[in-house]
């Protein structure tokens, strides 16, 4: 049985890998031929919701995995999004399930030759001028795009200590948008850090999705506080929400 399921996980790998190479050298290229820049992002990000949400849906029918979901997922829009992240497929699941979203990444992703259309189509580069970055996020959640964030920025195994970047908390200074807390968890440790990604386990690997109350950010009075504390509060108060 689990050399079934790691020749099952190792197809739906190359599976995932084709799709990105023909939606970002294929697909996006040919729409970009007809479609005006201020409408690109929304298409764009439509193809990878269904696709994504396509791929989960072969694995949920493989057997690999399965997803439960304890709030409302398609409920958010135009916020900014905060996450636990145990395994590689955690940005698939989310965006998979939520319409108009996009993702942090660094700018070092744009030299994949693969995955530079999907990355200057649906992400937000992060690694760049604060203002800049901020500018970004800040349109793109005016735009009513979610902004999904990794703030440990890797993937964490089970009982780390976990360290927060302070992304999250400077879009939320900047846009005065709340913030919406997802805790993701795992029964077995499924594409973690460090593992080999073809350990599936025996059974399905249940992922439980958990959408918490938001973080009101205007509850951080910015002008009293000063940007630096308000900016570290908001921060422990998402580790206090994913660890």
């Amino acid at each position: 049985m689990r050399l079934i399921r790691k020749i099952l996980v190792l197809i739906e790998m190359c599976i995932f890998g084709l799709g990105a190479i023909t939606i970002g050298l294929v697909i996006f290229p040919i729409l970009a031929l007809f479609l005006d820049e201020t409408k690109r992002r929304k298409h764009y990000a439509d193809i990878i919701h269904w696709s994504w949400k396509f791929f989960i849906w072969i694995m949920k029918t493989t057997k690999i995995l399965n997803i439960h979901i304890n709030g409302n997922l398609d409920d958010i829009k135009g916020k900014i999004v905060v996450a636990s992240h145990p395994s590689f497929i955690d940005i698939i699941l989310l965006i998979g399930q939520m319409p108009d979203s996009l993702c942090l990444a660094k700018k070092e992703l744009l030299k994949n030759p693969f995955m530079r259309n999907i990355v200057k189509s649906l992400y937000i580069i992060n690694d760049i001028d604060t203002n800049t970055f901020t500018h970004n996020a800040t349109e793109a959640l005016k735009e009513g795009y979610n902004i999904i964030i990794f703030p440990t920025g890797t993937r964490t195994l089970p009982g780390e200590e976990i360290k927060i970047h302070k992304g999250a908390a400077q879009i939320a200074i900047a846009s005065g948008i709340n913030i919406v807390p997802i805790k993701i968890e795992t029964d077995y440790p499924f594409l973690i850090k460090n593992s080999s990604p073809f350990n599936a386990g025996e059974k399905p690997v249940n992922y439980y999705i958990k959408v918490l109350p938001e973080i009101v950010t205007s509850n951080f009075d910015i002008a009293t506080m000063g940007e630096i504390k308000a900016r570290n509060h908001i921060s422990e108060q998402i580790k206090k929400c994913i660890n």
